[in-house]
């Protein structure tokens, strides 16, 4: 199959990219390898497709670059995981994410009409859910509120897949993910980060009271389940979440990090963020009945695998 992977260069993109090319796809992808973290990383995750994966350096805010791109890939899939991430990021430059995770996502829905793209299959978030109080979070829940720029632009390219469905038949598949970890993971997110600090000896910031709880999903089972995505045939457009259902304290995450590094953290407390949700708690039964999603990695075992890759970087 021809498939395009939007930022497929970052974290959850190459890892998606390296099992399609294993599986024996023909992939391209398309990154702006900007730099929301170190575009070096990006490269190198690029250079690991051994030159298997046709990379483009392109920015999918820019409408005609994006065209250009669909009338000559002949694309028979497309995996849209490209976005600017972040919640707290995005409550400083909300244009910034609206640009890109909207008009860039309604750009690559137009051109996949445009030129019978078969599937679209659209990364999501958990942050979509806001302050849900139905726990744990199913594909079918009101979600009136989102908490930051971020949750909102992703529950608008949601609606915008649907509308595509709706309207020209474009067949959709939205994945709600759930913080996604493992080897290769953004160095700005919290278990890198945290283990990062910890083994530097350095002060890890502990956002309020060390009591919010996640749901923290390992990247081989997030890439299986996209997997289960690509492959579904059910309706025009669906949703699902891919999670791990199990959720962990903040406080719990630490201890976790510290046992397999062998060091205890020095912790500097700070204020609740805003736009941080209190919970994130993914009801993956959907997931598991129709696209065959079964994480096989807790947390335990998780953490462990990812300090091991951090330590032998």
């Amino acid at each position: 199959m021809k498939i395009l992977v939007t930022g497929g260069a970052g974290f959850i993109g190459s890892h998606v990219c390296r099992r399609l090319l294993a599986d024996g796809d023909s992939v391209a992808v398309i990154d702006e390898f900007n730099d929301y973290y170190d575009p070096a990383i990006k490269r190198a995750n690029a250079a690991s497709f051994g030159g298997a994966a046709r990379v483009v350096e392109g920015d999918i805010r820019d409408r005609d670059a994006v065209d250009a791109l669909f009338a000559e890939g002949n694309f028979e899939a497309v995996i849209h995981i490209a976005a600017r991430a972040g919640v707290r990021p995005s409550v400083l430059d909300p244009q910034l994410y609206i640009d890109t995770n909207i008009t860039g996502t309604h750009h690559l829905l137009e051109a996949s009409r445009k030129y019978g793209v078969g599937k679209f299959l659209f990364a999501s978030s958990s942050s979509v859910y806001g302050l849900s109080k139905t726990v744990p979070f199913s594909e079918d829940l009101a979600l009136p509120q989102t908490l930051s720029p971020y949750a909102a632009t992703k529950l608008a390219g949601e609606h915008l897949c649907g509308n595509y469905a709706h309207l020209f038949g474009l067949n959709v598949v939205c994945m709600r993910f759930f913080t996604v970890y493992g080897p290769g993971q953004r160095p700005d997110l919290a278990i890198h980060k945290f283990t990062d600090s910890i083994h530097k000896g350095l002060p890890i910031p502990q956002y309020g009271d060390g009591s919010t709880r996640r749901d923290y999903t390992y990247i081989d089972d997030i890439v299986e389940g996209v997997m289960g995505a690509l492959a579904y045939e059910g309706p025009a457009f669906d949703i699902f979440n891919l999670g791990e259902n199990q959720t962990i304290t903040l406080s719990e995450l630490i201890v976790e990090i510290e046992n397999a590094l062998g060091r205890k953290a020095i912790i500097e407390r700070m204020p609740e963020q805003q736009g941080d949700m209190p919970l994130t708690s993914a009801d993956i039964s959907k997931a598991r009945r129709l696209l065959g999603y079964n994480p096989q990695t807790k947390i335990a075992d998780g953490i462990p695998k990812f300090v091991a890759w951090y330590l032998g970087k």
